[in-house]
């Protein structure tokens, strides 16, 4: 630190919080620590009685918290997103537009891992709506060597750590199996759940088949739907190992390629997803998705629509925070599940 006169402040760092008070008005730091002086602000400081002030000397190589605050917000700053003024050497990043948060996580871990810098961000690979909080970045010190901030920036190699992708599929066709349906004898109550879940995303169900049981039906009705225009194909119904539940071996014999069949996930462990040569989704979804609140559905959806195409290992890593607690009221997302 070093004492040296208001007038010449122009530019330093303070090291202090510095106190305004107006009597009956205002009693706050009118200048808080870290603050870079400003010509506008040598009148208000004398009128405080400051006629000296301790600042902060950076030495050759050293940056200011604010310059280390931008620089480490521009590792962090993807298409989509908005940010806020930097802060006491903090910045805010939110979403500009609904879609998918996605995380260079390696990359994340490594900045992360280097002293005196931190990036905190919400959980990767969920949806967020426009205006939602993304994540804050800074720097640990008021000052901080330059090095550090190049070291990041090295690691991040010139792209962004965080994304958000737009949901990119818009349509859906829906197979309702099972011949309790088909034939009249239940009401169908799972299609206006998965359509609901759908339009939550701004996709519409433009297809709807009802067909019964048997390999042979369901296999037959994906095709039509494969002849269709849809973005992707959900089958409902039919997923667990009862002898006359077909979806599974219905959707394999329809030419999809299986990712899953399975997931470690509950409710929806039997949750099935698979690709046609045209990178089209198709998916089984269990009776759980019916009427349980948050599903193996709710988490793997967003990255579908968004066109992130899903492997096993995906699904594997699902494990832990896969469990739902069954909370009453259900408050998903804002919770645990999945997470």
């Amino acid at each position: 630190m070093k004492l040296i006169k208001t007038e010449d402040a122009v530019g330093q760092v303070l090291c202090h919080d510095m106190t305004q008070i107006i009597p009956g008005e205002y009693k706050d730091a009118r200048f808080r620590k870290g603050h870079i002086v400003t010509a506008e602000d040598i009148p208000v400081l004398l009128s405080m009685g400051k006629e000296n002030l301790y600042i902060f000397e950076l030495g050759e190589g050293m940056l200011h918290e604010n310059d280390a605050a931008e620089r480490m917000c521009a590792l962090c700053l993807g298409e989509g997103m908005t940010r806020s003024e930097v802060k006491e050497g903090k910045i805010e990043l939110f979403a500009a537009r609904d879609g998918l948060f996605r995380i260079d996580r390696e990359k994340l871990c490594a900045v992360n891992a280097i002293d005196e810098l931190m990036i905190a961000t919400r959980r990767g690979d969920t949806a967020v709506k426009a205006g939602d909080k993304l994540a804050g970045t800074r720097v640990i010190p008021l000052v901080i060597e330059e090095e550090k901030l190049r070291a990041a920036e090295k690691i991040v190699g010139g792209r962004p750590i965080l994304e958000i992708l737009p949901f990119r599929l818009k349509t859906a066709g829906v197979i309702t199996t099972g011949s309790e349906v088909f034939r009249g004898r239940i009401e169908d109550k799972f299609t206006p759940v998965v359509e609901r879940k759908l339009a939550a995303f701004g996709v519409s169900m433009t297809e709807h088949l009802t067909v019964g049981d048997g390999v042979e039906n369901i296999a037959a009705a994906i095709g039509r739907l494969r002849e269709s225009d849809v973005d992707m194909i959900l089958c409902t119904g039919g997923m667990s190992v009862d002898p006359d539940d077909n979806t599974p071996g219905a959707i394999r014999a329809s030419g999809a390629r299986i990712v899953t069949y399975g997931a470690p996930v509950l409710p929806g462990a039997m949750f099935l997803l698979g690709y046609f040569d045209d990178g089209r989704p198709v998916m089984g979804l269990p009776g759980c998705v019916m009427y349980a609140g948050a599903t193996i559905f709710d988490l793997a959806l967003p990255r579908i629509l968004a066109g992130v195409e899903m492997t096993k290992r995906d699904f594997t890593a699902m494990g832990e925070g896969g469990l739902c607690l069954g909370c009453k009221p259900c408050t998903y997302p804002n919770c645990g599940f999945g997470k």
